[in-house]
């Protein structure tokens, strides 16, 4: 068995035109607005902020936890009474607000008499007027008996 050589390559001349002389020219480094501000930290590196910017992020920062934090029941010890008493008031609230629309849709359906109307319109007037009362008994406001049930949205 003979041994091959390998073959050489001609080298090849490249031509340098008027079109590929463009194509390899250099570039002229260009000064942006960006270099004339401080440079960004590097990542990991923290950026310093004056006080009173430290104290504006943190407000806006607790206002979007408070926004994106489902109302959740609390069991604290210190606070369980009036988390029970913001639950069972949430759920008479809830179960008022229903009776009142069916009562509504009673009404449309002309299926209650004008007694009975009144009667059940009194009667929600007190529900609502009694849970109110009780809410700002326990320290609550009115605006504070809602739960948050996550994908279905508010209770209230």
């Amino acid at each position: 068995m003979s041994k091959r050589k390998p073959a050489k390559r001609a080298a090849t001349k490249r031509t340098v035109t008027k079109r590929t002389a463009k194509k390899r020219a250099p570039v002229k480094s260009v000064k942006s607005k960006r270099a004339r501000t401080k440079p960004a930290p590097k990542p990991g590196e923290p950026a310093a902020l004056a006080p009173d910017q430290l104290v504006a992020l943190r407000e806006q920062l607790e206002a979007r936890i408070a926004e994106a934090m489902p109302a959740r029941w609390n069991p604290d010890p210190e606070e369980v009474r009036r988390a029970v008493m913001k639950l069972v008031l949430t759920i008479v609230e809830f179960v008022r607000q229903l009776l009142e629309r069916q009562a509504v849709r009673r009404m449309e359906a002309q299926t209650l008499t004008p007694e009975q109307i009144e009667a059940v319109g009194l009667a929600l007037m007190r529900l609502e007027e009694a849970v109110r009362d009780l809410a700002k008994q326990s320290g609550l406001e009115y605006a504070e008996l809602n739960l948050d049930l996550g994908p279905l949205g508010r209770l209230i």
